[in-house]
């Protein structure tokens, strides 16, 4: 049985992409930092369902930290597909904007993104297959005022990963991200309004995690293998 690690797995989209990968047979790390209880209750229902899943805390911005807790992980073998869901919003227009609003979003996102995969690959690429997914944003593809932090540290993951799967095109291991554009979580519901997402989105609705969470199991599995370098979106065609 494979293993994937979702970060930020404790959230809504983060939740459905466990619950997705798990129903497709992976045994399923849920991660979380603050809020361990929520990811063992979304640990708890996937094994309920007879999926296979457990729960981890560890702050992804704290290079040893994380180290050590992914070293005990990778005690039980390979994590052969890890996909980095945790990120945090801090907006404020960059006038304004206080460095410790533009250092935390980009630790969490883009400095968390380095500290987990890093050492995840080496025994991922021993196994020659594997799958590092990262979520980015709309953000990332369009800017979006009071973002710039946000906007910056999205952006750099696709820097990161076309650079990563070059790097490892030849070794079995495919490196994407996936770009979602208003998704319906208890974050944006009061943040985008039914009228203001009929003006901002095409489709004229928000998209479901579920949504974002069959993508990205789609680009876990093996008939995504000669797809990488890719930078997708879920947005209803805003762009």
């Amino acid at each position: 049985m494979k293993r994937a690690l979702v970060t930020g797995g404790s959230g809504g989209i983060g939740a459905a992409i466990c619950r997705q990968l798990a129903a497709d047979g992976l045994h399923v790390f849920v991660h979380a930092n603050s809020r361990l209880r929520q990811a063992q209750q979304v640990a708890a229902e996937i094994s309920a369902g007879g999926g296979a899943a457990q729960a981890v805390a560890f702050d992804v911005t704290d290079c040893a930290r994380t180290g050590a807790a992914l070293e005990e992980l990778l005690a039980g073998g390979p994590i052969q597909v890890v996909v980095n869901n945790a990120g945090i919003h801090d907006d404020a227009v960059m006038p304004a904007m206080k460095p410790a609003q533009w250092s935390r979003v980009i630790d969490v996102s883009l400095n968390g993104f380095f500290n987990v995969t890093q050492p995840l690959l080496l025994p991922m690429m021993a196994t020659r297959w594997g799958r590092v997914i990262s979520i980015s944003s709309v953000a990332a593809l369009t800017g979006n005022r009071g973002q710039a932090n946000y906007a910056a540290a999205k952006a750099g993951l696709h820097g990161a990963t076309k650079s990563l799967a070059i790097e490892l095109a030849g070794r079995g291991v495919t490196v994407n991200a996936v770009a979602p554009g208003i998704i319906a979580t208890e974050l944006t519901g009061g943040v985008f309004p039914k009228e203001k997402i009929e003006q901002l989105v095409p489709m004229k609705r928000a998209g479901t995690p579920e949504e974002v969470a069959g993508l990205v199991a789609f680009l876990a599995s093996d008939a995504a293998g000669y797809i990488s370098g890719q930078i997708i979106s879920v947005n209803g065609a805003m762009i």
